[in-house]
């Protein structure tokens, strides 16, 4: 069997992945980190590491250790955003400005959880053989919220089922959201990155 590392030594790992002066947005650096390692603080070890890989180019690997740590953490939503970035050094990033339609335009009555489980379909200007419009698929995070309601609007990232097929997109295309008829929302594309991996 093979041997499992457990998540304090996934995240001491994961920090030697970095350069020493990677630091987060607030000002944290590795070796606040590595202190708080000694500290044996792993929720905010895990924390930092997150916010450091937010802002510092990372590697699959870094995002892999983290989600597995916060597997092991039993810390779901922060394992399901590891799991998220990942996904995007590997495919891309399309992060966008998100309007839900009102509740009494929409089908949509209640908000959804803003945490990569919704699977809209989206207008990206895609076309059939036929020529007729073609719905593509993309899971959707919504940024710094819990959750997102009728008429709010938030930015989001979204993470396609097909991403070759999101490749024309740019800075401030306009895409439409559906979760079935009518319209359920639209978003302005604010940014479009290619893979790292």
């Amino acid at each position: 069997m093979q041997h499992m590392d457990n998540a304090f030594t996934l995240l001491r790992r994961a920090v030697d992945l970095l350069p020493e002066d990677a630091a987060a947005e607030n000002g944290q650096t590795v070796g606040d980190v590595r202190e708080d390692i000694v500290r044996q603080d792993w929720e905010m070890v895990l924390g930092v590491l997150i916010e450091i890989g937010d802002v510092h180019p990372v590697s699959v690997d870094f995002w892999e250790l983290l989600a597995e740590a916060a597997r092991q953490l039993m810390l779901d939503r922060s394992r399901r955003w590891c799991e998220w970035r990942g996904w995007e050094v590997r495919h891309g990033t399309v992060r966008a400005t998100l309007s839900l339609v009102g509740a009494e335009e929409g089908r949509r009555r209640t908000a959804f959880a803003a945490d990569g489980r919704l699977r809209p379909m989206w207008d990206i200007g895609n076309r059939t053989a036929g020529g007729e419009r073609e719905l593509n698929i993309a899971r959707l995070w919504v940024e710094y919220a819990q959750e997102l309601g009728p008429g709010e609007t938030a930015d989001v990232r979204l993470a396609p089922l097909s991403p070759d097929q999101w490749r024309h997109l740019k800075c401030g295309d306009v895409i439409t959201m559906y979760e079935a008829q009518p319209v359920a929302g639209t978003a302005t594309v604010i940014e479009v990155l290619p893979p790292r991996a």
